[in-house]
């Protein structure tokens, strides 16, 4: 437990503000959750990971405006023969409508050629051709967003195509400030001589909810000890934290110390930082209770170097941060050893260089942030910085993108997704971005240095052993590093009951059985060849051999809505749509990447989930993993 600091002791802001965090969850302080509709969840932040209650589309649709029917019926047409069908076998649909049962594809209204009743026809269609198939766009049981994600436009729609008619956030914690000061008066436009304007409480209020954040602003309480008890009382009976403005300082009048010790403890009156050192770190009943200096450029600093850090501990968000640019001074900067200060720059481009001038440095000069470009922070015991000197400047005004993606490119694992939502529900800075192309997908990718990471999973026929034998080929100066992760069960998903009685690779020329398959260069796909051409089974013989999907769940979807008797997958998948397993081997999967990557924050804080306890937690509860040396390097010399 940390112990009650001294009075305006003077703290370095590296460990009193993880100290304060560690604190506050010893008492057991946590962001509250509630359920809110969809429809009205717009930038909240998700309070545990979405996943999709139903598929999108939830039938097989007809893409097109055309006719339904059989494939093979129009095979062996063309312009010199044309194959005409007859109205009983084709159906007129609209875009949108459900695929009519006994039809597998549509032909476009364009390329109808009516005679009478009949339809005449002058190219053969394909399975599947024109139909938005179950799953398309979202598969049942797919992650749509991990833990502590923001709520977008585009996620609420996807949300709602996909059957969440309601989304478990984190509360808006409520945020009392209370503004304190026999001179301080509601803002005027006639002030008297004496009368300081008090328009602290708008500024903060405005950061707050910016910050995801509900504030409530108590009126002006004058310097006296009863007042300010009252106004704490009430403000922690209705807030989940609590921010007194002013009375922080040393002054006859500064009582906040006081009555927040009184209440409960003090942990750090001041801070070594300039503006903003009379700062008090309490906590009241459980909550957070703050004291925040009077003057505004102090209370902004206070905010965003305090505050906000402890709100993103308790949100598992990332609020607000702006990038941090070199630049080179135009003049000296002078400071006390004694602090961190924080200094307002105006930024200019001459050329390559981006430089920084300095702005007024008072704390109560608010002015100077609606001038600033940017904030250039001195750390402590420096006496300051020379003309000339390089500088780093976190910019204000027209931040650039902070690229903090992690981009995943190869091979499908629904594991891929579950790292993502660990790596948020750990409060790391890192997304994960992934697209599904398949092995060799991601190999190429890596070559031409367009993803960080990459799943894999590519056995080689001559040695029977996966992944080494390709990287070492496509790698051969030795780049390629792998990542050991699991093995998994790979094996033939069929329909619940498995009424077709398919019992392994040799059934799928079977008359009647409906195959879906995975894309080109998929190691699925690859596994699947090679079974093939071991048991001597010619791929076309395999109906639905050339539809292609390009993920497990995708293809688990296709079969738990009918339109395909089996596929292959892993087992998780199977497990996920309540299908039939026909086991066929363990594999091994792994990730890719290159030295170029390796020891960046990225991939290193990819590799600490991968050997984290929870990840294989979460292997185990979903099926048909085991543990591969999780996290494992191994370089390809």
């Amino acid at each position: 437990m940390v112990k009650e600091y001294e009075y305006l002791s003077n703290t370095d802001i590296e460990k009193a503000v993880p100290d304060y965090i560690s604190a506050l969850s010893e008492e057991g302080f946590s962001a509250k959750t509630e359920t809110v509709r969809t429809s009205d969840a717009l930038g909240r932040i998700t309070a545990e990971a979405v996943y999709a209650k139903i598929s999108s589309p939830h039938y097989n649709a007809s893409a097109m405006d055309g006719i339904a029917l059989m494939a093979k019926d129009t095979f062996g047409a063309s312009e010199a023969s044309p194959v005409v069908i007859s109205s009983d076998r084709y159906v007129v649909v609209d875009t949108g409508d459900p695929l009519p049962e006994g039809t597998d594809c549509v032909v476009m209204v364009e390329d109808v050629i009516y005679e009478g009743t009949d339809a005449r026809l002058i190219a053969a269609a394909t399975p599947w051709q024109n139909v938005r198939q179950i799953g398309e766009d979202i598969c049942s049981g797919d992650m749509l967003m991990p833990s502590f994600t923001e709520i977008t436009p585009y996620s609420m729609g996807a949300m709602l195509a996909a059957g969440i008619l309601e989304v478990n956030v984190v509360k808006k914690p409520v945020i009392g400030i209370i503004p304190t000061g026999d001179e301080v008066i509601p803002p005027s436009d006639n002030p008297s001589p004496g009368d300081v304007i008090e328009f602290n409480s708008t500024i903060f209020s405005a950061m707050l909810t910016r910050w995801g954040c509900e504030p409530k602003t108590y009126p002006i309480v004058r310097d006296r000890l009863d007042l300010m008890r009252d106004a704490l009382e009430k403000a922690l009976g209705e807030c989940d934290i609590v921010m007194i403005n002013a009375g922080s300082s040393a002054g006859r009048d500064d009582y906040t110390s006081t009555i927040i010790g009184e209440a409960g403890k003090v942990l750090y009156h001041g801070i070594a930082i300039k503006p903003g050192k009379p700062t008090i770190l309490g906590i009241v009943q459980g909550k957070p209770v703050f004291g925040i200096p009077g003057y505004p450029v102090s209370g902004i600093i206070v905010l965003t170097e305090i505050v906000r850090p402890v709100l993103e501990s308790i949100l598992k968000v990332s609020l607000e941060h702006q990038p941090v640019m070199e630049t080179t001074l135009t003049k000296r900067v002078n400071k006390s050893l004694k602090y961190r200060e924080y200094i307002r720059v105006q930024l200019g481009r001459t050329g390559e260089k981006l430089t920084a001038v300095p702005l007024n440095r008072g704390a109560g000069v608010v002015s100077s942030f609606v001038k600033a470009d940017g904030l250039l922070s001195i750390p402590q015991n420096y006496e300051g910085l020379e003309a000339g000197e390089k500088a780093q400047v976190t910019l204000l005004r027209d931040p650039a993108d902070i690229d903090r993606t992690i981009i995943v490119i190869g091979s499908h694992d629904p594991l891929i997704d579950e790292i993502s939502d660990m790596l948020r529900r750990k409060g790391s800075e890192f997304f994960i971005s992934s697209s599904h192309v398949g092995s060799m997908g991601g190999i190429m990718a890596a070559k031409r240095g367009e993803n960080h990471i990459g799943g894999t999973h590519l056995l080689d026929e001559e040695s029977g052993t996966y992944n080494i034998p390709y990287l070492k080929q496509y790698f051969p100066d030795g780049d390629a590093v792998l990542i050991h992760s699991v093995y998994r069960q790979q094996g033939l998903m069929v329909t619940k009951g498995n009424p077709k009685g398919i019992k392994g690779i040799q059934d799928l020329v079977r008359p009647g059985i409906s195959y879906v398959n995975r894309q080109k260069g998929s190691g699925t796909r690859v596994l699947l060849d090679y079974l093939l051409k071991k048991e001597g089974i010619s791929p076309e013989g395999i109906y639905g051999y050339e539809r292609e999907e390009f993920t497990h769940t995708s293809v688990a979807a296709q079969i738990a809505g009918g339109s395909a008797d089996c596929g292959m997958g892993i087992y998780s998948a199977a497990k996920m749509y309540d299908l039939d397993f026909v086991f066929i081997c363990n594999e091994q999967y792994d990730f890719l990447t290159t030295r170029k990557y390796l020891d960046t924050p990225m991939i290193q804080e990819f590799i600490s989930v991968l050997k984290s306890p929870e990840f294989t937690d979460r292997m185990i509860a979903m099926g048909g993993y085991d543990p591969n040396r999780p996290g494992e390097i191994e370089f390809m010399e």
